[in-house]
């Protein structure tokens, strides 16, 4: 990408997005396009379909998602699986309409099998079910990659995606319901700490594992791929696409005691976990194969308890009086 290219990051005030500015601009980029949700409607194809013919961005970052944890996917299925849907066909459809150089669609890792075998390799794509409480949104996000591979072999596009493992980072959702783990776990303890809680309620039992990413880890490599890579490079069977995550994972009482003693640190206090077995684990297990990453010469450089304290201090600005 040329620094003066014109730069279109769809979802650009969202953890992912604005990672992606962030680092966009730090590399010397001077022609990024941005629109907020009230100045385009990214669910509106003629609104889409104008945008893209007005400002004709050369580049794209599709990271604009309806996005939310487990509670949040249980409740509102039809909002994740349609929102999602609309979002990633308008804008890869302009996107070809209207001749964009490079595209770059940001996935997820929930598009994997509940029992995927472990670590997820790309090629896991559509060999099992899918974990049932997440299932509409990434039938969605798969439906998203198949049409950036569909559109490169039936138009010769450059549209690569990305699936990510899970995310937190700076100007994440901290929000008490609709939030994912990471920055839920965040709220609560901090909560607890300010309220002088003996204890925390957390759903399941604790036992799944999982991996986690600071956004700007992410952001450095999708502008990486974009720089460097073409969609023929992240091909494979199932389409043309790459996993990004950490490569380390651990359970999710480790996770919550890691938040817990970096919350609580310094304030002379702790407090007890309390598992709520009712609720739900969702998958059991979820670690990306990044090799195929490593051997395109990308690797994480964030270590995780260094992450949740980037995370924690932007949590307290946030909320700050």
């Amino acid at each position: 990408m040329e620094k003066n290219a014109k730069i279109y990051v769809a979802g650009h005030r969202g953890l992912v997005g604005s990672a992606i500015v962030r680092n966009l601009e730090a590399k010397g980029y001077t022609n990024i396009v941005t629109r907020t949700h009230k100045e385009l409607d990214l669910l509106n194809q003629a609104q889409v379909d104008a945008f893209f013919a007005s400002e004709k961005p050369e580049y794209v970052f599709l990271a604009a998602a309806h996005v939310g944890g487990i509670g949040a996917n249980s409740t509102y299925p039809a909002d994740f699986i349609y929102q999602n849907m609309m979002i990633g066909f308008n804008v890869v459809e302009a996107s070809r309409k209207y001749g964009v150089k490079k595209l770059m669609n940001l996935g997820s890792t929930c598009i994997y099998p509940k029992m995927a075998e472990q670590p997820i390799k790309e090629e896991s794509l559509l060999t099992g079910p899918l974990e049932p409480t997440n299932d509409a949104y990434a039938l969605a996000k798969i439906s998203v990659i198949k049409l950036c591979t569909s559109y490169n072999k039936q138009f010769g596009t450059d549209f690569l995606s990305v699936m990510p493992t899970n995310l937190y980072g700076i100007g994440d959702n901290y929000e008490a319901f609709g939030s994912h783990v990471l920055p839920a776990m965040i709220r609560k303890f901090h909560e607890a700490k300010e309220s002088k809680k003996d204890e925390v309620e957390l759903w399941g039992d604790g036992s799944p594992l999982r991996e986690f990413l600071i956004s700007d880890d992410l952001a450095e490599a999708v502008v990486f791929l974009m720089e460097n890579k073409h969609a023929q490079d992240l091909r494979t069977p199932t389409g043309d696409f790459v996993n990004v995550g950490s490569g380390k994972e651990l359970t999710i009482k480790e996770l919550a005691e890691t938040v817990r003693d970096i919350v609580y640190e310094g304030s002379g206090r702790t407090c007890k976990l309390n598992w709520d077995s009712s609720k739900p684990n969702g998958t059991p297990r979820k670690l990306c194969d990044i090799t195929r990453l490593l051997n395109l010469g990308w690797k994480p450089k964030v270590e995780l308890k260094d992450g949740i304290k980037i995370a924690y201090e932007d949590f307290k600005l946030m909320n700050s009086d």
